[in-house]
């Protein structure tokens, strides 16, 4: 009977929290909450929205003269950033796609929130503003 009970609740429980975790994580990163809270994606600037995120991110291996074991690849500046926006690879490595290094080397995958705000700079062409 306590097996009957236990697998009743797994079949019909398990399902019921996934919808709910998963529909609130999205709204939660969708929907700007009053106070700050929330993941504004639109009309991200270079200067504004991704420095700061490449600071907090990648410049301690990519930036302010860091570049050994990093490739060689400096991040650090619009002209050093811009190609690796504008020929995907910076896509790539943030989003952890299939044949790209992931990025942050050895550490987790940055939040979605500062995935898609870099996203949304690079679709709308990268500009240095």
């Amino acid at each position: 009977m306590q097996k009957q009970v236990l697998i009743s609740l797994l079949v019909v429980g398990l399902p019921v929290l996934l919808i709910i975790s998963c529909t609130k994580s999205s709204a939660d990163q969708q929907t700007p909450q009053p106070g700050g809270g929330g993941c504004d994606t639109v009309n991200m600037k270079y200067a504004a929205n991704v420095v700061p995120i490449l600071q907090s991110f990648c410049y301690g291996c990519h930036g302010n003269g860091n570049t050994g074991g990093s490739g060689g690849i400096n991040l650090d500046g619009y002209a050093n950033l811009q190609p690796h926006a504008i020929d995907g690879h910076l896509k790539g490595v943030i989003t952890h796609a299939s044949g790209y290094p992931a990025m942050p080397y050895g550490l987790p995958k940055m939040d979605d929130c500062s995935i898609n705000k870099i996203l949304d700079w690079v679709n709308r062409g990268a500009q240095n503003n």
